[in-house]
């Protein structure tokens, strides 16, 4: 199809803008002159596949080289989806406009669970077939990475590698791998034996699983010269990491429409929860100076009049005051303002906060996840309401009337006194805001409390437990809906038909490959979106595959079990985590890593917080 064609059909649905390309520092290469095409593909839609960082670095990394050219594609929204299909146009990179069958590689960005069926989807808008061993030859290797590839199971019949970790240096290293095999002739299979000997990289088909007859994994068994285990790739130092001096910048309003400066990978806390605090230790951390000239780089070439801090707990950086310094003399001068997530409630001082007095004061947002100390104990957030309620107040001396809480239900050992402890957290949240001398005057305060149904994850202390059913979720809801009885207290919370669905694949096999195809050619696609999820239709599917979802989902495992991840090495190890579970079913805390080593394992890698020298 023409051009002008397509454009005169783009104008036919929401937001063209989504699929015209051309934007501001996009790259665009002769393909005469390259050896390997890359299709850079984030299963959502381009609002949130161009907010993603990742995806920022890994197209700058692929592209400063000559020989590969790096080329994005996001899933069509439901509008776009139908023209395609109706005119019978192939998913298209927004850089040569050429299909998706026509990349060498073809790579997928996993960040959440609810984003498979949408991987299935673009494969087959762009006309490649969606099993790995439908695919024969070194042509449309599909290959994928992110969070979730921590447990890749479920999508081991579709992909055929994955990256574990973080990519930039092992990305190249595979494509390096795969113009050596191209040019020699290698078989699909030669490449992918040679592969699994790069660290980082998982080769699905080289593992065969054995079940018990209750269920479980009896044996993970590796083949073809492929390592029994495989373990994750950190970058060492981030001041010598690429980064880009530029980001492609949209035409339309994405939802993080700001230049992004990542300060440090990694977390110090262990919040037995979070998924993200342990599958990126060991923190590593870039230096003041670094961070400044590249955030300043940014601002000029993208135009951006606001930048964001980028971690997982920015308040944790060691040096966040002498950087802000740096940082405010030239974002006041150039009119570029600053925001700061992830801030921690038990370091917010009132120096940081004169420092943020400086940026936007729309609100705060703060993390306590629990309304008890006892539960918060339970899930190591090792904060206490006095520092909780001394942090509200110093915020609101500071001018602020707005503070955003976020909470989880449904974590092990909660009972209804927890539920009832967050309302009450927040009614002396309020109440701490009018006792306050120096309060904004004449302003209402407004506490959001907004809460999400816990979803057990792999890596975690907590990948041992059960998540409650979907009909307990809606109770506890209630009881938590009935305990707050102010209008100065706002509730909200995460819809929990997608919660139980990320429950099960969060923690799944590869049986459930059969599920989510056969959920996908129902229809499903977009299921992390309300309007586009449909329940009925993945239950349909795990009846027809003859799966019980309750089984991934619902169920404790024992601490001897084999999990469909025992086989990967992130750093953690399990016997560190079984002893986690064990601490916070008596509700013991843990130190931080800056505070004490708990010995979790991620020394391992050499680097970071475990040999940093205070």
């Amino acid at each position: 199809m023409d051009n002008k064609r397509l454009e005169e059909l783009l104008l036919t649905v929401q937001k063209p803008g989504r699929y015209s390309g051309g934007e501001i520092n996009s790259v665009v290469k002769d393909k005469k002159n390259i050896d390997v095409r890359f299709a850079f593909c984030f299963p959502d839609t381009y609002e949130v596949g161009m907010s993603h960082l990742g995806m920022k670095i890994l197209y700058s990394v692929f592209n400063e080289r000559e020989d590969i050219w790096c080329e994005r594609f996001f899933a069509p929204w439901v509008d776009f989806e139908k023209v395609m299909t109706d005119e019978k146009i192939p998913l298209f990179a927004l850089e040569s406009r050429d299909a998706l069958s026509d990349f060498d590689i073809i790579g997928f960005t996993l960040q959440y669970e609810l984003s498979y069926t949408n991987l299935l989807n673009m494969l087959k808008l762009g006309g490649v077939p969606l099993k790995a061993c439908e695919r024969e030859g070194l042509k449309n290797l599909v290959v994928a990475g992110g969070p979730c590839a921590c447990n890749p199971e479920p999508l081991s019949d579709f992909v055929d590698l994955f990256f574990l970790g973080e990519g930039e240096e092992v990305d190249l290293e595979l494509i390096d791998l795969y113009k050596q095999c191209k040019k020699n002739g290698a078989s699909k299979q030669e490449f992918l034996q040679k592969a699994a000997r790069i660290e980082g990289v998982y080769v699905p088909s080289l593992y065969d699983f054995s079940y018990n007859e209750d269920g479980t994994i009896a044996s993970v068994t590796a083949k073809d010269g492929a390592p029994e285990t495989i373990r994750k790739r950190i970058i060492k130092d981030l001041d010598k990491a690429h980064y880009p001096d530029r980001f492609v910048v949209p035409y339309i309003e994405i939802v993080h429409d700001r230049a992004v400066q990542e300060i440090f990978r990694g977390c110090i806390r262990g919040c037995r929860f979070c998924q993200a605090g342990f599958i990126y230790r060991p923190v590593r951390e870039k230096s003041p100076d670094v961070i400044n000239s590249q955030a300043r780089a940014l601002c000029e070439n993208t135009g951006y009049d606001e930048v964001s801090i980028s971690s997982l707990s920015t308040s944790d950086y060691r040096k966040l005051e002498p950087l802000l310094n740096e940082m405010l003399d030239w974002t006041n001068e150039e009119k570029v303002s600053m925001s700061l997530p992830s801030l921690r409630i038990d370091n917010f001082s009132p120096e940081l906060l004169e420092k943020i007095s400086h940026l936007r004061k729309s609100g705060l947002t703060f993390a306590p996840e629990a309304g008890t100390q006892r539960l918060r104990d339970v899930i190591n957030k090792n904060i206490t309401e006095d520092e909780i309620l001394r942090t509200c107040r110093t915020a609101f001396e500071g001018g602020y009337t707005q503070v955003k809480l976020y909470f989880m239900l449904g974590l092990p050992t909660e009972t209804d006194d927890d539920l009832r402890g967050i309302a009450q957290l927040g009614q002396k949240i309020v109440n701490a805001y009018y006792d306050t001398p120096n309060r904004p005057k004449g302003k209402s305060v407004n506490v959001g409390i907004s809460v999400s149904s816990f979803v057990p994850k792999p890596y975690t202390p907590f990948q041992f437990e059960p998540q409650i059913t979907r009909e307990e979720i809606l109770r506890r809801q209630q009881v938590l809906r009935e305990s707050i009885t102010t209008k100065k207290i706002s509730l909200s919370w995460h819809e929990s038909k997608t919660s139980f669905l990320e429950g099960v694949f969060a923690r799944g096999d590869r049986r459930l490959g059969a599920v989510i195809e056969t959920a996908f050619k129902k229809g499903c696609r977009f299921d992390g979106w309300d309007e586009c999820f449909e329940l009925e239709k993945w239950l349909e599917a795990f009846e027809e595959c003859g799966v019980d979802p309750a089984f991934y989902a619902n169920r404790t495992r024992s601490f001897d079990e084999i999990n469909p991840w025992d086989h990967l090495d992130y750093g953690v190890t399990k016997k560190f985590l079984i002893c986690e579970n064990c601490a916070a079913h008596n509700a013991v805390t843990t130190p931080n890593c800056r505070e004490k080593c708990a010995g979790c394992g991620a020394a391992i890698f050499g680097e970071g917080v475990c040999f940093e020298k205070c």
